[in-house]
């Protein structure tokens, strides 16, 4: 084993804003089944879940209440063993003061966040850099989403134009979103690891029947993988996986051919 790799943390997306169960039966949607999908990937290795809630209609929501009972729900199961991220994702819906409204509310222990949503021009840096400051004194552990180099570059200069303070947080590099299909390759990893230091931890997730493959480089470059239904429905052999629990099972035997151990929750808490 490379001596200079961290433990790797697997993250689970189980549902994201989009799919329902005519996509999956076993998307979980209900603060329940979320609680079942947390106990099983948490058995297969997972150290944090992506947390999206829905509506009564099954929509993409960002409702606090909504938060509060999946969160309520997965920490009877599982206690503090995951990670509990959740989103500010727009979903088409939401603009950037009602994403963070929501996180304000909520107050999460992890909230993931696109930069070139909650920051999509330079007047908007004022009331996002606050937020992010807000963030940082509640010892909300952010994390960083990027889609592009391109987003990368935009992100190190509103750190060091203090944007977004320097405290501890991660990114989260997004391969394959404006590729044809949204079918990601792990060589989309490069233009991100051409620009990025590694001062900052960094995760990525992808889209379609190559996430594993993507997973794996991540991986093998020193990088944590976030895996699941929200992106990919697939196992490596193109087969449609049972539950999201397979999707992490499957990356925890990678890791293992490795040699990379793998992270739990207070591992990754002790990140930040």
């Amino acid at each position: 084993m490379n001596d200079a790799w961290p433990p790797l943390v697997l993250a689970v997306a189980p549902n994201g804003a989009y799919k329902t169960k005519q996509d999956h039966p076993a998307l979980p949607m209900s603060p329940a089944e979320l609680a079942d999908t947390a106990v099983r990937c948490l058995d297969a290795g997972a150290a944090m879940i992506h947390l999206h809630v829905r509506d009564a209609d099954g929509g993409h929501s960002l409702d606090p209440d909504a938060y509060r009972a999946a969160i309520a729900a997965i920490h009877a199961q599982v206690g503090d063993q995951l990670v509990i991220q959740i989103t500010s994702e727009a979903g088409k819906r939401f603009a950037p003061p009602a994403q963070m409204a929501a996180v304000r509310a909520v107050k999460p222990e992890a909230v993931s966040l696109a930069v070139s949503e909650l920051v999509p021009d330079a007047p908007s840096e004022t009331e996002a850099g606050a937020f992010f400051h807000w963030l940082a004194q509640e010892h909300i552990v952010p994390q960083y989403i990027l889609y592009s180099d391109q987003d990368l570059l935009r992100y190190q200069d509103l750190i060091r134009r203090d944007v977004i303070p320097g405290t501890p947080h991660w990114l989260l590099f997004v391969l394959g979103r404006y590729t044809a299909g949204q079918v990601s390759d792990p060589k989309a990893l490069l233009p991100f690891l051409t620009h990025h230091d590694d001062t900052v931890p960094w995760a990525m997730c992808a889209f379609g029947h190559l996430e594993h493959a993507c997973g794996v480089c991540a991986a093998t470059l020193g990088g944590h993988v976030r895996l699941g239904f929200e992106n990919n429905l697939l196992l490596p052999d193109h087969s449609t996986a049972p539950d999201n629990a397979a999707l992490i099972h499957h990356m925890r035997d990678a890791a293992t051919t490795l040699g990379r151990p793998l992270a739990d929750a207070d591992t990754l808490r002790a990140m930040f």
